[in-house]
C-alpha cells in the first residue's frame, strides 16, 4: 500500500476493467488505480467478456476509443449487455472526441481525456463508482 492511498477504497471490492489496444494506456491506467481498486488489464472487448465471468464481473469499463472507431457505438450497448450495471468511461486523445461523443450518446457514462493524470483518472472512476471524490465525468470540449 502507498502513501495517500485510502484503505477503505482499497478494499471495498469493486474492479475496473481497461480495455485498450494500446499497451501504454492500459499499463498507465492500471499503474494510477491498482493501489485503490482491483484493476485488470485486457486488449479486446472478447477479453474481457471471456474474464468477466461469475464473481470477477467490472463495475467500471475504461475503453479505448479505438474500439469505438472500429466496431461503432453499439459496443457499448454491448458491454452493458454483458455486464449489468456496468459503467463504462471512454479513453481518448483530443482529436477522438466527437466519437466520445458518439459513444455517451450510446450510453457511455463518461469519458477521461489525454493526457492523463493520476488524480483526474482517481477522481473520475471514484465519482462514477459513487466514492468521494467527486469530478465531473465530462470534459470534452465539442459539448
Amino acid at each position: 500500500m502507498q502513501i495517500g492511498v485510502e484503505t477503505a477504497k482499497a478494499v471495498d471490492q469493486r474492479r475496473v476493467f481497461v480495455i485498450d489496444d494500446d499497451e501504454i494506456t492500459r499499463a498507465a491506467l492500471q499503474f494510477m488505480l491498482h493501489d485503490e481498486i482491483e484493476t485488470h488489464e485486457l486488449t479486446t472487448p472478447e477479453e474481457a467478456y471471456e474474464k468477466g465471468v461469475g464473481w470477477l464481473k467490472p463495475h467500471v469499463v475504461l475503453l479505448g476509443v479505438t474500439f469505438l472507431k472500429q466496431r461503432g457505438t453499439g459496443l457499448i450497448g454491448e458491454l452493458t449487455e454483458k455486464f449489468p450495471g456496468v459503467r463504462v468511461l471512454i479513453v481518448c486523445a483530443k482529436p477522438d472526441e466527437a466519437t466520445a461523443v458518439d459513444g455517451l450518446k450510446a450510453g457511455a457514462h463518461g469519458a477521461l481525456v489525454k493526457p492523463l493524470t493520476l488524480e483526474a483518472v482517481r477522481k473520475k472512476v471514484d465519482t462514477i463508482l459513487g466514492r468521494g471524490g467527486a469530478s465531473p465525468l465530462i470534459q470534452l470540449s465539442v459539448l
